[in-house]
């Protein structure tokens, strides 16, 4: 698990780390070739990588330690500052920058960093909030989505082998098989099994937007699945800054098959029209981070 590059830089400098927050997609080629151009520690940096050469090795090795660091973006406003905090990472890492140099600089301009790095965090995670809760209301106002009490929105996309809302659904206390996809108001997928081996899970170790959806649903239905803050991760969000708080979560959810505690039949769902609902096969309506349907 990757963590979060604001709870890095906000220990770097000093400062809290509660407003910690990163998204899942590491920079992709493109983005780290035309960040780096201009470093006087690259100056191959836009030299083609040949498939399977050395080259291609230490590039992975790159990439892996990325990875590990997490997302940078969200604490940059332009291509310029980009390019500043790349050479400032590899001037330190390649040893151009001493010991000394970077604990001045720290020392200097650490109540500043502080500042601008949470100012920041806090304009994204203002910005997440808002959009989570107008995607909430759209979809809150779909005829074919049933609103349960909890605030929890269920959106109907594909019916199991006996039919919609028929066949074994869980319990609270039941143990599941699903495949899940998992994004945030602005697309990041957090987490996610596809291309993946189905997930086992019990319902008593999941968020409670989960536990209460699922036992809206049947063996071999599919859902999307809109969950408010408060039966997420709240205005914590995760450790490891993943899901920053106030967030709400989309998750597209087969329920493959009730392990265990399941019970027959289902309760009926009504959309917004107080009409019954049944499986819509014309999709979700919301889009994944690679701009496809989910």
């Amino acid at each position: 698990m990757r963590p979060s590059i604001f709870a890095i830089a906000l220990a770097a400098s000093g400062a809290p780390s509660a407003l910690a927050f990163t998204s899942q997609n590491a920079l992709s080629r493109q983005h780290a070739t035309r960040l780096l151009v201009g470093s006087e520690t690259t100056p191959s940096a836009t030299k083609p990588i040949e498939e399977g050469s050395h080259d291609e090795l230490m590039y992975a090795l790159g990439i892996n330690l990325a990875r590990q660091l997490g997302d940078i973006r969200p604490l940059v406003e332009n291509s310029e500052e980009l390019t500043q905090v790349a050479r400032g990472l590899l001037d330190a890492v390649v040893g151009k920058a001493d010991e000394m140099t970077q604990r001045e600089i720290l020392q200097r301009r650490g109540d500043e960093l502080s500042a601008t790095i949470i100012e920041r965090a806090t304009k994204v995670q203002k910005k997440l909030e808002e959009t989570g809760k107008a995607m909430l209301k759209e979809m809150s106002e779909n005829p074919e989505v049933a609103a349960l009490e909890s605030g929890v929105l269920i959106h109907p996309l594909e019916a199991g082998p006996d039919g919609f809302g028929k066949g074994t659904r869980p319990t609270a206390a039941s143990t599941v098989k699903v495949h899940y996809h998992g994004t945030l108001p602005d697309g990041t997928v957090f987490d996610s099994s596809l291309g993946k081996d189905p997930v086992t899970i019990p319902l008593g170790g999941v968020i409670k937007g989960w536990r209460v959806g699922l036992q809206h649903m049947c063996e071999g239905e599919t859902a999307m699945l809109g969950i408010p803050p408060e039966m997420g991760y709240g205005d914590a969000g995760t450790p490891d800054g993943r899901i920053p708080g106030g967030a709400a979560l989309f998750f597209k959810i087969q329920l493959i098959e009730v392990l265990s505690a399941g019970i027959g039949g289902g309760p009926k769902l009504v959309g917004a029209d107080g009409n019954e609902l049944k499986a819509n096969k014309s999709g979700s309506g919301l889009l994944g981070v690679d701009g496809k349907p989910l």
